[in-house]
């Protein structure tokens, strides 16, 4: 069921995308590790990226944790971080979100990076990596650590991760947010094509000699369309079922 969710909620990003530009969608695994990011233009100027630990595998050791990913621009646009979210029926384990699901205070956007995987350039993550500092946090309170993207914290655990499963850093130690955040971007120039990003990394731990893998090569139009069709049919045999009990 929570792989499940986790793909039905990329499904329905892709659904408020119908009519608009469709949404870019890079997905990836290595071993235990699975993840996918999904890129979208809204309001005309705002970029959203939705980061998800697709994992059914459970996490028991820091270096499981998705914890940022690295990405390029095309024409490298100045824009400037506004919201980051937990994904719609996410949680945070060990600990909260302050008001309207916001976790800014533990995640940070960067660009103009030198030497992040990939020769990437820009760049979302909630622990600093020697990239990242307080000045490049998205708006909101800090919830836990330091008033910097440091540490463990409010990283993303797995679709199937058992909290109750690891080592003491994922088993309480930090709050973490099971599975998705959403991250809003602004200020994109007239005409940004999403077809031009690249160079996609995802990164796990809190060092950038932890496990990371590159996507290349973004999902085809005919994966966001299944994607579109599983979230029809998912929210069909949901309401079936729904119907079924309140009779």
């Amino acid at each position: 069921m929570l792989r499940e969710s986790a793909c039905t909620f990329v499904a329905v990003l892709a659904l408020t995308s119908v009519g608009a530009a469709s949404p870019l969608v890079f997905s990836g695994s290595q071993g235990n590790l699975a993840a996918s990011v999904v890129f979208e233009v809204v309001d005309f100027s705002n970029l959203r990226i939705t980061l998800i630990n697709t994992s059914s595998a459970d996490v028991a050791v820091p270096s499981e944790v998705l914890t940022a990913v690295f990405f390029n621009l095309p024409g490298d646009p100045i824009l400037t971080p506004t919201s980051a979210l937990v994904g719609p029926g996410g949680t945070v384990l060990f600990g909260s979100a302050a008001p309207g699901g916001v976790v800014g205070g533990e995640w940070a956007y960067a660009m103009g990076l030198s030497g992040a995987p990939g020769g990437a350039r820009q760049g979302v993550s909630s622990v600093g990596l020697g990239l990242f500092g307080p000045h490049d946090l998205f708006p909101g309170v800090n919830l836990a650590g330091p008033d910097s993207p440091d540490g463990l914290q409010y990283g993303i655990t797995s679709a199937g991760d058992d909290p109750t499963l690891g080592n003491q850093a994922v088993t309480g130690h930090f709050p973490l947010i099971r599975n998705s955040v959403i991250f809003t971007l602004s200020g994109l120039p007239e005409g940004f094509s999403l077809s031009g990003i690249s160079n996609v990394t995802f990164q796990y731990g809190t060092d950038l000699a932890e496990p990371s893998f590159s996507i290349h090569t973004p999902e085809p139009g005919s994966v966001v369309l299944a994607l579109i069709g599983f979230a029809l049919l998912f929210g069909g045999t949901l309401r079936r079922k729904l119907s079924r009990g309140t009779r």
